[in-house]
């Protein structure tokens, strides 16, 4: 996953923190960045670093704790239908690109920057995320993997018509939200469903999965909808080992279209933020339109009309995941902005406003950490604490380094931006 800053296209970054590493522009003054977002950010960026934590590793020494079954739990992807903490990091992603975006482009307005120039830079913008995603998806391999996805490109694919959306009156931004929402069921209802006879096992499903899902909602099912479909067509247009046949975690391309749509959330969120109505009122939408989401997601689940299905972004996993979002934006904002409790939250912060950077750094220096801090402790350092709980001491011990390099880039100001 993975996952612009964590959403690295989040756009200018002024904070309401305690020495915000920048200020907005000149000119009139436009409306700041709020510190929660950054916070939100970091909260997210950290979820994805904390998989270096190997949780459900440790696990398997404690088979009797509920305690370290649920932290397994929540640490991994669900099978198909239904969602854990971890699910929630991709679509964090994208709404808090779209959260930041209102802000972004304010403070480019103010800047003097025509609408003409901003668009050019977010079709740049977006073809970056999608290359930086290929180029991280394909390390360790012996040719260029071209997928498309991961949490980089799926934002970048959408984050051009994201800018757009953004020029657009609130109307303009609900309308495009439905299209794309019932657009994409429409395409996988008309998509005619695997029958009886549909061998699983030829697209990497083990046959009689306990997830394969029946009637109406087998439209949704693994390897065998209409986003598996497209990427037999359009994954085989590039260079590859051998022909596309399937996406072992049955993840699509297509994805990137209801991403967008979680962009979109995104984006009315920060349109509410930045505007002027009073905080509690602010508060308030925030915390209805997330209760609101959460419960027509899990209905249309429940009803089998969409089931709620994070590997292929069904409409329902995006009305779904929006809920959770809005309601997590809320919180942040009640805590840093509305009670000013900022340094509760001042290591997430740190991380938020580098976050791109810390995104790369999840990617690319694991090993090398680690392989140096046994260099310089002992090969055994880790192995003292018990060999149950030596990946969590291992990767905790490279959690707290990078956390110093984004601190010392913050301290001096230095932020990796697209």
């Amino acid at each position: 996953m993975s996952p612009n800053s964590p959403s690295p296209a989040a756009g200018d970054r002024p904070v309401n923190a305690p020495k915000p590493p920048e200020s907005s522009g000149s000119g009139s003054a436009p409306s700041r960045r709020l510190a929660s977002i950054d916070a939100f950010r970091g909260f997210v960026m950290f979820l994805l670093l904390a998989e270096w934590l190997k949780l459900p590793q440790v696990a398997k020494s404690f088979p009797k704790s509920e305690l370290w079954a649920l932290l397994s739990r929540h640490q991994q992807h669900v099978e198909w239908v239904g969602c854990s903490l971890h699910d929630l990091i991709q679509p964090s992603f994208s709404f808090l690109v779209g959260v930041a975006l209102p802000f972004s482009i304010a403070s480019r307005l103010a800047r003097g920057q025509s609408t003409t120039r901003m668009a050019g830079h977010a079709f740049w913008r977006a073809l970056v995320l999608v290359l930086l995603g290929i180029f991280l998806r394909s390390m360790g391999k012996d040719r260029t993997n071209f997928t498309f996805e991961d949490t980089l490109t799926q934002i970048g694919l959408g984050y051009g018509f994201l800018f757009l959306l953004g020029l657009r009156p609130a109307r303009d931004q609900w309308i495009a939200l439905v299209v794309i929402l019932v657009g994409y069921w429409g395409a996988f209802a008309l998509y005619p469903a695997p029958g009886t006879e549909f061998d699983y096992t030829s697209v990497d499903v083990p046959k009689d999965w306990a997830h394969n899902l029946s009637g109406f909602a087998s439209h949704w099912n693994k390897n065998s909808n209409a986003a598996w479909a497209f990427d037999t067509w359009f994954l085989n247009l590039f260079p590859r080992k051998a022909p596309f046949i399937d996406n072992r975690g049955g993840y699509a391309t297509l994805s990137f279209i209801p991403t967008l749509a979680t962009m979109i959330f995104g984006l009315i969120a920060g349109n509410v933020l930045k505007d002027d109505r009073k905080a509690w009122m602010k508060l308030g939408w925030l915390t209805a339109a997330g209760i609101l989401g959460l419960f027509l997601g899990a209905a249309l689940g429940e009803l089998d009309f969409c089931p709620v299905v994070k590997r292929i972004w069904t409409p329902s996993w995006t009305l779904f995941s929006a809920g959770w979002c809005f309601l997590i934006l809320a919180a942040f904002y009640a805590v840093v902005d509305m009670a000013g409790l900022w340094w509760l939250t001042y290591p997430l912060i740190i991380i938020g406003t580098n976050s791109i950077a810390a995104y790369c750094l999840h990617w690319l220096v694991e090993d090398f950490i680690t392989a140096n801090l046994k260099t310089h402790f002992g090969q055994e350092v880790f192995a003292s604490f018990g060999p149950a709980y030596e990946p969590l001491v291992q990767g905790a011990a490279a959690l707290v380094v990078v956390w110093l390099i984004l601190f010392w880039m913050y301290r001096r100001k230095l932020f990796i931006k697209v």
